[in-house]
């Protein structure tokens, strides 16, 4: 008999992968390809969608000779993608209107201030979960709508689809111009700042309140269930699944309990809660969101602490300063040290996200005397994620109750031993990583082969879960403290950077 496998595409901020696993959630074959970063103005990122498609369609290719299989030996193919990041395109041609708007963009702070007049940030927070920030699509949409020439009376005419990558990627590998299918998932949907969330429907009130027309909206579905079948190179296979990235990785970690959590590090970093079927509204700047949903089953929701900049930062010391060649070179100069020196970077490139979500906050590095070297640098950049973590740990135990007792991780900057370690020190519970550590492709492939029965249930899915290293605190509670002090007093030298205009 033939073995089956599935397939899960992963278009994330860098680069687009496709992998194939096995029943037993084994990797048969990966492909990657990256993708070129957009930066027109100071804090304006954007992505050529046109591209990423076309390194769609070449890495689920290369994954498919790899691991020397046909498409008939896919069950299903899963999506999972950057979040907010947001297309519009033309119905009739397949052709973006302007390039792809990317979450980290900034350009929409001064509409999302506009957008909250005397209520501020919280306006459609008790509705989406969500305060208002440029961070979301429905305000990216709004942006372009009103800036690219006679766009919005082409929306209204029906001639403009609008979409986070999951929709773009579904409609073209559907058919695209030739009855590609345009839906979006309850979690990329519940990012648009555009559905409520008790519902998970699209809200009229707050379509109207940005001025977005209905008409190019997708239509919300689930998370696992077959949207359409694929045309071309996949001619047949199902396309059973999209989740946001941290979502999939939520999915992929098999953090199905109440109290079950997750952080993914990658160009920033996303820890994900499980709080069951109800949102919990936060009080400390965490954002309430949907976790997955499966078919008709009911809804699950999660808090989130998004943090904007971790594994970009380690870039950013490579690739602007040079003082690194590779990212993993980075592990080595740190500890080359025993400490930071004294030393702390913040990087609010592009503001700060949870749990401050400030807009005005720029990038810092505090605390430098004569005896700071590169290598007490390479580990401020490296605790810097360990500290934004351990905010969003206690905000979330602000709002919920819940003490985690350990911390689920993955993504790549998990093969950083020294990271780990400390990200266990300043949390005080076990980091676990897991031996499938692609999560997020994981969690795709998992929904997608349960839309199709490849898997029962989600008792198999936990039983596929094994553990490959753990981390166990071993910090003295009153260094942690001390340093836990002073990287707050650090954050706090970042606020207010930007004046208002």
């Amino acid at each position: 008999m033939t073995e089956s496998f599935i397939a899960a595409i992963d278009q994330g901020t860098t680069s687009s992968r496709c992998i194939i696993f096995a029943a037993d959630s084994r990797i048969v074959a990966v492909d990657q390809r990256e993708h070129e970063q957009i930066f027109p103005k100071p804090g304006w990122v954007e992505h050529d969608a046109t591209e990423i498609w076309n390194k769609t369609q070449e890495v689920v290719a290369g994954a498919l000779a790899k691991a020397g299989i046909s498409r008939d030996q896919l069950k299903a193919i899963g999506i999972t993608n950057q979040r907010e990041t947001t297309v519009l395109w033309e119905r009739a041609t397949g052709r973006p209107v302007h390039n792809a708007i990317v979450w980290q963009d900034t350009r929409t702070d001064r509409l999302c201030t506009e957008l909250g007049g005397d209520i501020g940030q919280d306006r459609f927070r008790a509705t989406t979960g969500l305060p208002l920030a440029s961070y979301f699509s429905g305000p990216k949409a709004a942006w372009l709508l009103d800036n690219v020439p006679g766009l919005r009376r082409r929306a209204e005419n029906g001639e403009i689809a609008f979409g986070t990558i999951d929709s773009w990627l579904i409609w073209n590998l559907t058919g695209g111009v030739d009855g590609g299918v345009h839906v979006t998932d309850v979690t990329n949907a519940g990012r648009t700042m555009l559905m409520d969330l008790s519902t998970l429907q699209w809200d009229p009130a707050i379509l109207e309140a940005m001025n977005i027309p209905e008409a190019v909206l997708p239509e919300i579905r689930s998370s696992a269930e077959v949207y359409g079948t694929a045309t071309g190179q996949l001619a047949g296979v199902p396309v059973a699944s999209a989740l946001g990235d941290q979502q999939a990785a939520v999915f992929g970690q098999t953090c199905f309990d109440v109290g079950e959590a997750k952080n993914t590090y990658g160009t920033g970093s996303f820890l994900l809660l499980n709080t069951g079927h109800r949102p919990v509204q936060s009080k400390s700047g965490l954002l309430t969101t949907m976790g997955y949903r499966i078919g008709q089953e009911k809804p699950v929701y999660c808090l989130e602490g998004s943090i904007a900049i971790t594994g970009a930062l380690v870039q950013w010391f490579r690739d602007q300063l040079g003082i690194i060649n590779t990212a993993a070179e980075i592990e080595t100069l740190a500890a080359s040290v025993d400490d930071n020196g004294g030393a702390y970077i913040v990087p609010a490139f592009s503001g700060l996200f949870a749990p401050y979500w400030r807009g005005d906050a720029r990038g810092v590095v505090t605390g430098l005397t004569r005896y700071v070297t590169k290598g007490h640098l390479a580990r401020a950049v490296l605790e810097a994620t360990s500290w934004q973590t351990r905010e969003v740990v206690d905000a979330m135990y602000q709002d919920s109750g819940v003490r985690i007792t350990s911390l689920k991780v993955d993504g790549g900057m998990t093969s950083n031993n020294l990271l780990m370690q400390h990200q266990a020190d300043v949390l005080d519970v076990p980091v676990i990583r897991p031996i499938v550590a692609e999560t997020t492709c994981l969690g795709a492939a998992y929904a997608a082969g349960l839309a199709v029965g490849f898997w029962p249930d989600l008792d198999a899915l936990r039983a596929n879960w094994k553990r490959a290293a753990e981390w166990t605190p071993r910090m003295a509670p009153e260094v942690r403290d001390r340093e836990y002090r002073n990287w707050r007093k650090a954050v706090e030298r970042s606020f207010d950077w930007v004046e208002s205009e």
